[in-house]
């Protein structure tokens, strides 16, 4: 065994970390025109934690005609499948389901192929999840926002607020049909906003935003997405409306013309 193999299981150990999970797939379907929704079920998920619903998770994907037991042994011994960046939606601890939501944008990356024709028995590897992207809720306003990529973490963030919390939520989505339902507290102003090609830059979100009355008092913010409108919104949040970087989420997820790897090359370089 290679000594960084030998340094990870060791580290796995430390930190009371198993290595990724074989998920199988129970049932998925069409959550929107734009939108797949793959529930995974069965023993792997034993010990799954709760409470994690918006934290992030690698999904390893299988070759198209990879049987499981030859994946099961590539996740184990290598050579490493490729690794995708999602959102964990839902687990229910009762059947011990976990649902986690695609955007279909056909066969344009390896994700989006697996999930537009996944069905029960399918499989793929999971790694994860992290904590939630905000886990406590102080504030007297808030501020969410997301393309279809970030739908799920916004989407947890607004079901996990207090039923009494006010403030905006802004989602661009691909087609009118494309709105989602969503437990949204009452006093959540909601914003569906249309872009038909998500591929084409788009300031609606920036500009709906800049056209709001800022309240007074504290504001906290979940915003995630194209990582063009996030550059220009975290400028906007710190320097124009001073929001503190501890009450601020903004991520951006993707880039239009980079693969995820190319993209999280470029944050890391900070230029995305």
């Amino acid at each position: 065994m290679a000594l960084l193999s030998k340094v990870a299981q060791v580290a796995r150990k430390a930190v009371g970390r198993s290595g990724p999970r074989l998920l199988t797939v129970k049932e998925a379907w069409r959550l929107t025109p734009n939108m797949i929704r793959v529930v995974f079920a069965g023993p792997e998920l034993a010990g799954f934690p709760e409470g994690r619903e918006g934290g992030n998770c690698k999904l390893m994907i299988p070759d198209v005609g990879e049987t499981k037991d030859g994946f099961a042994d590539r996740l184990q011994n290598g050579p490493a499948p490729v690794r995708r960046t999602y959102t964990v939606r839902r687990f229910d601890t009762v059947t011990q389901e976990l649902s986690i939501d695609f955007v279909a944008h056909g066969d344009e990356g390896p994700a989006s192929r697996w999930a537009t024709q996944a069905k029960p028995g399918d499989f793929l590897g999971f790694a994860g999840p992290s904590t939630p992207k905000i886990t406590h809720f102080e504030a007297d306003w808030y501020l969410v926002a997301a393309d279809p990529s970030a739908i799920p973490v916004a989407a947890a963030a607004l079901e996990a607020m207090p039923r009494d919390a006010k403030g905006v939520a802004i989602f661009e989505v691909t087609a009118p049909e494309d709105q989602q339902d969503i437990d949204i507290p009452e006093g959540i102003d909601v914003h569906w906003l249309v872009q038909p090609d998500p591929h084409k830059p788009s300031t609606a979100q920036e500009d709906l935003i800049r056209s709001l009355d800022w309240p007074d008092g504290r504001v906290q913010t979940c915003i995630a997405g194209e990582s063009g409108v996030i550059r220009s919104l975290r400028g906007f949040l710190a320097n124009e409306k001073h929001v503190t970087k501890e009450d601020t989420y903004i991520s951006g997820y993707w880039k239009i013309g980079l693969i995820e790897d190319q993209h999280q090359k470029a944050k890391r370089a900070g230029t995305a």
